[in-house]
Formats: structure tokens, C-alpha cells, sequence
């Protein structure tokens, strides 16, 4: 498997159900992670059902490693991220915030060593010892009727968002075009002028009302070099339909 740059370990603890480890081993191969950690796992990586949802990931499941306890899991790390659905309370609201907040300050200790992001088992979560464990909590704002995500679901919002914040931060994500320059704009609507006169489409009293609201439509869409290439090309075929049309009709 290729080596990620994304040195972040994902740990977790007490989990119940099978096919949930099948889930985290395959979002963990979407996002580009490889280091799994189970904490006395009562769901074995090796049932079929983990087998089965994990979907290429299954070598990360096998190379998984089971410990006893939390501290072990992250002793070489150098932040550790737990999740919680509950906040509050004593133990569960100093720095909470939900995954875009937390997970850039992952990436940014990423330098110093390896990190890992927490999940708790499904029936409960982490307990109050686990969170107290834990540099930061990440809270995933769902509806209050019904906030307890699937183990699986949790981590795939959080494993995105550290992708996401990562390629951000590495300028891996390619730029956004930029808007087409002014003097390329009004060569454009030159062209397009030209063409919706010879189409009928601007004509009398109206056109330059007309021309004026297309004009603004354009501008407030900021178009991008390769868009006004587009119009460029409209224009182009609207001249060559209003010209054939002329030739059609010629006596």
C-alpha cells in the first residue's frame, strides 16, 4: 500500500460491531490512512462482515494493531482528537468544536509526529476517562432529535474533513480559475452584440436595454477565460445560423 503524508492514526475503542471496522478501514483507504488501532475490540477484524464492508481496505485490517488501553494506543502521539456526540458537563466542554475547527490543528501537528482521532464505542462513546484523555473533542453538530451518528458515519465526517484540511494546507487542492480579464469580456460582447442583431434577437428601441441586462448577466457570473471562449463560440454559431438563413432566402 502507498505510504499517505497524512500521519494520522485512527483508534478505535471498544468498538461492538463488525461491519462498522469494515467501514473504517475502507473510508480510511479512501482518505489515504493506514494506521488502525483497536482498543480491547470486542468485534473481531477478521468476521466476515468486516471482510465484506471493507472493500479494499482489508489490508489495513490486517495490519491493524489490538491493545489494551487508550494510552497505549496513542502513547507516541503528539495530539490525540477524540468525538463525542454529547457536550457539556465537567468533562465534555473545554475545547469542543465540531471537525472543521479541530481537525486543522491535527494537521498542523502533524509536523512533530503522528496524531490520532478517537472514536468510542457504539453504544455509548467514550466515557468521561476517555475524553479527559483526549487534547481536543470533536463535536459533529447533527439535529438535537436524534444526534448519535453510526460509528462508521462519524468517521468518514471527520476522515474527510482532516483530507480536506490537509490538501487545503498543502496546496494540494488545484486553484479556482480566474475571471476572465476586461479587455477579453468586451471583445465578447462586441461578438455577441453582432450576433443577436443578425439573429432578430436585439433590435428597435429595446436592444440596447437588452444588451445591457446580458451584459450583466455575464458580468455578475464572472466568467473564467475558458467560459468566454464558450460565448465566443455561441456567438460564432449564431452569426453562421443568421447567415445561412440569408443565404436560404436569397431569391
Amino acid at each position: 500500500m502507498a505510504s499517505s503524508a497524512l500521519n494520522c492514526r485512527v483508534v478505535l475503542v471498544g468498538p461492538e460491531v463488525a461491519g462498522n471496522l469494515g467501514a473504517t478501514a475502507r473510508v480510511m483507504r479512501n482518505m489515504g490512512l493506514s494506521d488502525l488501532v483497536l482498543v480491547s475490540p470486542i468485534a473481531d477484524p477478521a468476521d466476515q462482515q468486516a471482510r465484506q464492508l471493507s472493500t479494499h481496505g482489508e489490508e489495513i485490517l490486517d495490519r491493524g494493531r489490538i491493545v489494551a488501553e487508550l494510552g497505549e494506543a496513542g502513547a507516541d502521539c503528539v495530539m490525540v482528537a477524540g468525538t463525542s456526540a454529547r457536550t457539556g458537563g465537567l468533562f465534555r466542554r473545554q475545547s469542543v468544536g465540531p471537525p472543521h475547527e479541530i481537525v486543522p490543528r491535527l494537521i498542523d501537528a502533524m509536523a512533530s509526529g503522528p496524531v490520532a482521532l478517537v472514536f468510542g464505542p457504539e453504544p455509548r462513546g467514550l466515557t468521561n476517562a476517555e475524553v479527559t484523555r483526549c487534547h481536543y473533542l470533536i463535536h459533529i453538530p447533527t439535529d438535537p432529535a436524534y444526534p448519535a451518528l453510526n460509528l462508521g458515519q462519524a468517521v468518514a465526517i471527520c476522515l474527510y474533513e482532516l483530507r480536506r484540511a490537509w490538501l487545503s494546507q498543502t496546496n494540494l487542492i488545484e486553484p479556482a480559475p480566474g475571471i476572465a480579464p476586461f479587455a477579453d469580456q468586451e471583445r465578447l460582447f462586441v461578438k455577441l452584440r453582432e450576433a443577436l442583431e443578425q439573429i432578430h434577437f436585439l433590435y428597435g428601441d429595446k436592444a440596447d436595454s437588452l444588451m445591457h441586462a446580458v451584459r450583466h448577466l455575464i458580468g455578475r457570473a464572472q466568467p473564467t477565460p475558458m467560459e468566454v471562449e464558450m460565448l465566443f463560440g455561441l456567438a460564432r454559431q449564431l452569426r453562421w445560423i443568421a447567415e445561412q438563413r440569408r443565404t436560404e432566402t436569397r431569391p
